[in-house]
């Protein structure tokens, strides 16, 4: 058991990547604080983790994405698309960020704090409204 935080776990991961994924996970690990100010860092499952009220999403990388998985994503109005991956299931729902990709960064906020209103309202669909 370490006595890091949770942060600085998340911290040590990102410096462990040393790469385009770490550039993209300090990024949007910057998006979803700055989309909501009360988020909480969690590590779970050796994955950074960020919750309010429950989990927003997890950040998980891999060689070839940063996988960015909504445990309520089926549940979230997605206007602009962003979820590319995991959309055959019932609940969940993720974005698959490669290398060459931008970030559609207004776009991702919203779809953060719409998972923040889901959560906090124990609603079972969010809407546009809620952005």
């Amino acid at each position: 058991m370490t006595n890091e935080s949770a942060s600085e776990l998340i911290s040590r991961r990102i410096a462990e990547l040393g790469d385009w994924r770490a550039d993209t996970l300090r990024r949007v690990r910057e998006l979803i604080k700055d989309a909501d100010g009360d988020v909480v860092e969690e590590w779970k499952w050796t994955t950074p983790v960020w919750s309010r009220d429950g989990i927003i999403c997890t950040g998980e990388s891999y060689k070839e994405v940063v996988k960015l998985t909504f445990p309520k994503g089926a549940s979230l109005d997605d206007p602009a698309g962003l979820f590319n991956a995991s959309l055959k299931g019932n609940a969940r729902r993720a974005i698959d960020i490669r290398r060459e990709d931008e970030i559609d960064e207004v776009a991702f906020q919203a779809l953060v704090r719409r998972a923040v209103f889901l959560n906090r309202a124990g609603k079972s669909k969010a809407t546009k409204s809620e952005k």
